[in-house]
């Protein structure tokens, strides 16, 4: 599904193209003006910008220079109400596909909009330069798809952080996909999720009798990853013991099984994640300063999906498709509202948690167009929240100061400037996020909508 931004200064046409396009099925943002324009083009990853030419600050042919020095590769349509040679001129110079006069046929734009994708595979959900694990097209996504292409092909052991739900042990099998070892196993293993007496013979495997259940030998993640990688998820958790045995696999290639006296060789790369700061644990004395270093070769920082928004719109079209076909729907299409509530919300559970969302919205929706009533986002929100003043006995709004203030503005102004003042404290609340502020007020997402922009609030 392609991602489109239309700018116009025409209200109007910017609710015609937006409704004609998602008809389409197409994720549509607009704006106002250029400078706005630039801003979301930042901020996300764009497909098609259909921009007028004759617009007040920014023209659309200054646009369109800048967009192309930004991403020399993005399609362009220009339109506009007055023909002129010299225009269609300029723009076709600068880039553009195409020069459209208003007004202009329904037929025409579809056409001309789908010849523009036509030419651009990579309008489609498709992860960047063969990178199948993982879906990003963001500039911090790029960065880490070249570094991984660098350090895959070494031996080098590996360490990825970042918070939980950014996809640690997608980088993981990635670095391993594209090793020399590919052809050998990928052994993973959370450390927090085995309990600690268990943990070394996890690891290490046993010997029969070693311990009580022991009925036989059993082989450990090393022992199963020889010759290829074994990833260790939640590195952090590990006890100093743990810790001390895990680095001599890491400087003498070789460990004991528990109840063992015979130590065995290994050749395995290790590729760890972590959630928490190691340099902090290493300070409070949890975490082996040698052990770190030896694991940390080459630190990979995973960035959580609130630095990376421009790739929402790709995992969206991914986890529709994923779990329409598990659930056995229809196709599904994020509306444009609810792409509106996901680009405003902050993730605090990042990739994995906008899975949660999606598959849910999948499950709730009856249509094949998902809203934001079928969104159900988390009350936490990481950092984005206002300081709300402390709740007092004192009256939040206040209608009129007297009987003569009350009647000269007259019930219909007074209503509108309370409601408006009621819809700035619940965004407020809310964090700035208009799905849980209509929560608050009691309101339908849509309701809320068409009154902020009726107040000037958007």
């Amino acid at each position: 599904m392609a991602f489109i931004l239309v700018v116009d200064d025409e209200l109007s046409m910017r609710e015609f193209l937006k409704i004609l396009l998602e008809k389409e099925g197409y994720q549509v943002r607009t704006a106002a003006e250029g400078q706005t324009a630039l801003q979301l083009a930042g901020q996300h990853s764009f497909d098609l910008v259909i921009s007028d030419i004759r617009m007040p600050g920014m023209s659309g042919l200054e646009l369109l220079t800048q967009l192309k020095e930004v991403q020399p590769d993005i399609g362009v349509i220009m339109i506009t109400a007055f023909a002129s040679p010299d225009d269609a001129v300029a723009a076709m110079k600068g880039g553009a596909f195409d020069y459209i006069t208003k007004p202009f046929n329904v037929d025409e734009i579809k056409q001309v909009v789908r010849a523009v994708l036509k030419k651009r595979p990579q309008a489609e959900t498709v992860p960047c330069d063969g990178f199948t694990e993982i879906i990003g097209r963001s500039p911090e996504m790029m960065k880490i798809f070249e570094l991984i292409s660098k350090i895959a092909p070494t031996p080098a052991n590996v360490l990825i952080y970042g918070e939980s739900g950014t996809g640690k042990e997608l980088v993981a099998k990635a670095i391993h996909n594209r090793s020399r070892v590919v052809g050998h196993p990928f052994v993973p293993i959370t450390c927090s999720a085995i309990p600690e007496s268990l943990l070394e013979s996890e690891l290490f495997g046993h010997v029969k009798g070693s311990f009580t259940g022991a009925i036989a030998d059993k082989a450990g993640l090393f022992q199963q990853a020889d010759g290829g990688t074994a990833f260790l998820d939640e590195i952090g958790e590990l006890t100093p013991i743990i810790q001390t045995k895990l680095l001599r696999v890491l400087q003498e290639r070789e460990f004991m099984p528990v109840g063992s006296t015979k130590t065995r060789q290994v050749n395995v790369r290790i590729i760890a994640a972590t959630n928490r700061i190691l340099e902090e644990e290493i300070i409070s004395g949890k975490f082996r300063e040698d052990l770190y270093y030896r694991l940390a070769v080459v630190p990979i920082r995973v960035p959580p999906l609130r630095e990376r928004l421009g790739d929402v719109p790709l995992l969206v079209e991914h986890f529709l498709k994923k779990y329409a076909s598990l659930l056995g729907k229809e196709p599904q299409t994020m509306s444009s509202y609810g792409m509106e509530v996901l680009m405003q919300y902050d993730f605090p559970g990042n990739v994995r948690e906008l899975e949660n969302i999606i598959e849910r919205g999948v499950a709730l929706e009856s249509s094949n167009i998902i809203l934001p009533e079928s969104l159900i986002l988390s009350l936490h929100r990481r950092g984005k929240a206002k300081p709300v003043a402390p709740e007092t006995d004192a009256p939040l709004f206040v209608a009129a100061r007297n009987e003569v203030e009350l009647f000269d503005q007259g019930l219909e102004d007074i209503l509108q400037r309370v409601e408006k003042e009621m819809i700035l404290h619940a965004l407020t609340k809310a964090g700035n996020s208009k799905m849980r502020a209509a929560d608050l007020l009691k309101l339908s997402f849509r309701s809320l909508r068409y009154k902020t922009k009726k107040h000037g609030i958007d």
